[in-house]
Parts: structure tokens; C-alpha cells; sequence
């Protein structure tokens, strides 16, 4: 007798890291993880290609991508297989989130010019990582036509450009380009949108599937204005950037671009036909993965944190966001944004460069987290910044840089680091702060990442400083999962995302509320970082918003 295919159905979804491609399987039913695969980027430094006279440069190899695809998809698909009953014919759709801002250069056929041997070790012709602030100058021009024009492009993001976003770093791409690498490059297009398109072997820059998630948040994409900037707007920037102007309408990522390529089906060991949603950022998926709703805020808490909620009807326009975008989360609902430009890195930075352990930055994490759990908030005098690698939100300035006050020579290696996670905290306060103060409300918090998991004391200052409970998403591949849910709405498994939440979402790991004791003392410290914010920071008006600044200029006269 044949044996009978279970009647399972599932779906993939892949979340494009900063370091690795992670790959899940999930059941469409029950939302049970049928299993997992990784695949760490080979090129760089931890995927990250940068330039040792430039901090601001972060690139990464776009092959890094396809390779990370085929291999994580081995692994899951091999993973899956061990499960009882489950055949790789029961995957229905696939979902991708992605890092982002990260947009790949690509010539008339969708290739990435890296790929061209003439341009194969030129980290211009890479892809330009969400982290990467070498356009910063162009991000300030962007922000200040649009102000002069009196135009609305900057309305939905915060009334600020990041260096960051799509165009400030096309702009600089176009300024900083050999010009047979310009001549060379037929479109501009985000790793989220690349992805997808690859699935579907639909790559054409000029027609490839756009998803309103990147699109609106980063490319000033609205359908009050019919879509992206006018023409004539971006050669005011930059003369020829008109040409990377696409007219495709952007869609929402829980919406079919298309079915798997024959080819790429047989590549991975899938079936052709598979609906492939469209392309989305990885914390926005990882949002829907841990069951964002109205008054929930997720941080998805990795080397940066990115802060999402959603609210229904009229859309609110909030100072300093990184958008707010109609159906870029759940469709139906606005989609907010907002972030930290770095966390989990100022962590590794302090635990690798300034006190390192003899077993490597892991376990020196390990060790100055056990320490800095005996400590008591306030007990080392400190406070600092959170700007190591610029302020994302509420500043949007990436030219500000990190601070500690109160050191002294007793301070000691775990009160350092204690500090650092505090300032993180307080950062964090001061978004939800901007949100509320804008009539956005936050109950709750949903925390998820791979820190998230590993750092008890992390959760719990952040619980302690916000003065909220705090969930801890109940599966270590949130991204991937959400990617997953919104593939089975691609698919037809589930009617609307919210269906799909309601059974594919694992309950919360834990729950932390917040001490009465230690929220009192980071109310005043808190109150003391927001004199700090405002004084260094301030959108430049602080009474010390030059000094950063223009230390970061003596440095770049000193080194070239």
C-alpha cells in the first residue's frame, strides 16, 4: 500500500539578517516550528564589509544572499524532514523580511553589478546596509528641498531623511561611483524587493515587485502623491536619479507576487508554483510574528532595535518616525516605525574592544551580565548615551555619537556595562515618550531577538525603566515566523493576517513586570538622560549639540 501524504499544510519563511539568512517552517494549523536553518554570510566581518578609515561604510556582498538562501533552505527543509509526517510538498507559500534600508545595484537585468568581474572587489557596487551612514550629507539635503518646496514627502516619516533610506544612499552612490559603474547600473532596488523577485525569477529593475513596506518607509512612497517623488524633485537632488524612479504600485507583504520559479523551485528542493508574498523589513515581519496589535509595541532587540505598533483609521504623523505607512504591518491598519541605531553592537563593542575576556565576546558578555545583574540601579553613578552608531529615532541625526558621565577610578567593567544596557533602556522610553505624546498608546511591550533570550537583565531594566510589562516573544525566530504568516495569507491558508496571528503566533516565553523599587530610581535617571538628549542632541539646537559633531569632524581632518 502507498503510504498517504499527511494533510498538513505549511509555510516558509526567511528572515535576511545582518549577519545570516534564517529559514523556518511552520505549520499553518497550529503555528508549531517545524523546524529551522542558518546560513552566516561569508564576506566582511560578521557579513559586514567596512572600510577601517570610515565607520559609517557597511556594505555586504549580495552573494552572500543567494548563498545564504540555498543553504538555510537545505537545513530547514532537512530539519522539517525529521519531523514526523512532514513532506517539503506541504509548503504552500513563502514569506521574506529583510534588513533595511538595503538597497542593491542592479543592472537591466536584475543582477547585482558586484556581480559584473569588473566591479566584483568594489564595495561601492555592493549592497548598501541598513547601517551604513556614509550618505548623511544627502540625507540633510533631501530633508531640507523638501522643506523649501514645501512639499508633503516628509509628512508620514517624521518630517526628517535618514542616511539610512533608499534615496540618500542612492544619491550617494551616484556621487561616489566610478562612472562605468553609473553606466552599469539600470535600477536600485531593496533587498526585500530583490529577494521575492528572485523566487519568482521576476528581477526586471524597472517592473520587479515593489513592497509597500520598504517603499514607504524609506523611499517616501505614498498614494497621495501617486507614488514615489516627482522627477523633478530627485534630479534637484541629484541630476539623473530620476532614472530610478520605478511606477510600479507597491504592495502589501501578505499579497502573492507570484509562484516559485521552475528553476529556483528545483534549486531548493521545492515545488514550483509555491506563492511567494511580497518583501517586507525584518522587524515589520517580526512585529506580525509576535502578535503586534493596537497598543502593543515590539522591539525587535538585535545589533540595532527596530519599534513597531500598528493603529486603525486615521494615520498619525509623528516627529522623528521612520514612517507611517497604510498596510506596511497588517494591512488594513497603519503601520509605525521607529527605532534605536544601535544595541546589541554597543554590547559587543564594549565587551570586544574596551573589556575583553580571554574566552571571546560571547562569554564576556556572559561574565559582565551575571556581575551587572548583582548591582542595584543607580549604584554605579553612571549615565549614558545610546548614540554609538547614531540616534534613529526620535533625532534622526546619524552624526551623533555615544557618552558616558560619571565615571570615575572606581568605576568598574560590570557598572560600565550595566550603564550601557540602561541607556539603551532610556532610549527606548524616549520613543515610547514620542509615541504617546502623539496620541499613540503603549500598554504593553513585546521584546524578542536573540539578546532578548540570552539577557534576563536586559528584560528586566527595560521593564523597570519603561514601567511596563513586558512580554518575551515566545519563539527565537520572530522575523521568520512572521514572514511565514504572511506567506500563508499569500497562499489563500488564512483570509487576513490577523486570522493567521490568531493561530500561527506562540505564546509569550515569559512575562517580567516591572520592580516599584528600581522604576523609582530610573525615574529620576531618566530624567537626568533627557537633559543629556536635549543638551547634545535636540535636533541641533541643544546647547551642546555641536560638540559630537565636531569632534567627529577633527577626526576625519586628522585621518583623511
Amino acid at each position: 500500500m502507498i503510504p498517504q501524504r499527511s494533510p498538513r499544510v505549511a509555510t516558509l519563511g526567511l528572515d535576511f539578517g545582518t549577519a545570516s539568512v534564517r529559514a523556518v517552517v511552520v505549520d499553518c494549523s497550529s503555528g508549531a516550528e517545524l523546524g529551522e536553518g542558518e546560513a552566516q554570510y561569508r564576506h566582511g566581518r560578521d557579513g559586514v564589509v567596512g572600510d577601517p578609515t570610515d565607520p559609517q561604510v557597511a556594505r555586504q556582498d549580495a552573494s552572500d544572499y543567494l548563498e545564504g538562501l540555498r543553504s538555510a533552505v537545505r537545513d530547514v527543509l532537512a530539519a522539517a524532514e525529521s519531523e514526523s509526517g512532514f513532506d517539503r510538498r506541504d509548503i504552500v507559500g513563502i514569506g521574506v523580511g529583510t534588513t533595511g534600508s538595503t538597497p542593491i545595484p542592479v543592472d537591466s537585468d536584475g543582477q547585482p553589478v558586484v556581480f559584473d568581474p569588473r566591479f566584483r572587489s568594489d564595495p561601492t557596487a555592493m549592497a548598501w546596509l541598513w547601517k551604513d551612514h556614509t550618505a548623511h550629507a544627502e540625507a540633510e539635503e533631501i530633508t531640507a528641498a523638501v522643506a523649501e518646496a514645501r512639499l508633503p514627502y516628509l509628512g508620514p516619516c517624521g518630517h526628517t531623511y535618514s542616511s539610512e533610506w533608499y534615496w540618500a544612499k542612492l544619491a550617494r552612490y551616484l556621487r561616489s561611483s566610478s562612472p562605468d559603474l553609473v553606466a552599469a547600473t539600470a535600477g536600485w532596488v531593496e533587498l526585500a524587493d530583490f529577494v521575492p523577485g528572485y523566487l519568482v525569477d521576476h528581477l526586471d529593475p524597472a517592473t520587479v515587485a515593489r513592497g509597500i513596506c520598504p517603499a514607504g518607509h524609506k523611499a517616501m512612497y505614498d498614494d497621495e502623491w501617486d507614488g514615489l517623488p516627482s522627477g523633478a524633485f530627485l534630479d534637484s537632488v541629484q541630476p539623473g536619479m530620476s532614472a530610478f524612479r520605478y511606477t510600479t504600485k507597491a504592495q502589501a507583504s501578505d499579497t502573492s507576487i507570484g509562484g516559485l520559479s521552475a528553476d529556483i523551485a528545483a534549486e531548493l528542493g521545492l515545488r514550483p508554483g509555491v506563492a511567494v508574498a511580497a518583501g517586507a523589513f525584518d522587524a515589520h515581519v517580526g512585529a506580525v510574528g509576535a502578535g503586534v496589535e493596537e497598543g502593543v509595541l515590539v522591539k525587535i532587540v538585535g545589533t540595532s532595535t527596530c519599534d513597531t505598533t500598528v493603529v486603525a483609521g486615521d494615520r498619525p504623523l509623528i516627529e522623528g518616525l521612520c514612517g507611517s505607512v497604510p498596510d506596511s504591518i497588517i494591512p488594513g491598519m497603519v503601520g509605525l516605525e521607529a527605532g534605536q541605531s544601535a544595541v546589541g553592537d554597543i554590547f559587543a563593542w564594549f565587551a570586544s574592544s574596551l573589556s575583553p575576556g580571554p574566552s571571546g565576546t560571547s562569554d564576556r558578555l556572559e561574565d559582565l551580565t551575571s556581575a551587572a545583574a548583582e548591582l542595584k540601579p543607580g549604584a554605579s553613578g553612571l549615565l549614558g548615551l545610546d548614540w554609538h552608531n547614531g540616534n534613529r529615532s526620535v533625532l534622526v541625526d546619524p552624526l551623533l555619537s555615544g557618552l558616558m558621565v560619571g565615571m570615575s577610578l572606581a568605576t568598574t567593567a560590570p557598572e560600565f556595562y550595566r550603564a550601557l544596557i540602561e541607556s539603551t533602556a532610556f532610549g527606548a522610553q524616549r520613543i515610547i515618550e514620542q509615541f504617546e505624546s502623539s496620541g499613540v498608546p503603549i500598554d504593553r511591550l513585546v521584546l524578542s531577538g536573540g539578546i532578548v533570550k540570552k539577557n534576563p537583565l536586559l528584560v528586566q531594566i527595560y521593564a523597570d525603566v519603561t514601567d511596563r510589562p513586558i512580554e518575551v516573544a515566545g519563539t527565537s525566530q520572530t522575523c521568520a515566523v512572521g514572514a511565514a504568516i504572511l506567506a500563508s495569507v499569500a497562499a489563500g491558508v488564512h483570509v487576513t493576517t490577523e486570522d493567521a496571528q490568531a493561530v500561527m503566533v506562540p505564546p509569550p516565553e515569559r512575562r517580567v513586570s516591572p520592580d516599584p523599587a528600581a522604576v523609582a530610581v530610573y525615574g529620576e535617571l531618566y530624567r537626568l538622560y533627557r537633559r543629556l538628549h536635549d543638551a547634545f542632541g535636540a535636533n541641533g539646537v541643544g546647547a551642546l549639540s555641536d560638540v559630537m559633531k565636531r569632534l567627529l569632524a577633527i577626526r576625519r581632518s586628522v585621518t583623511g
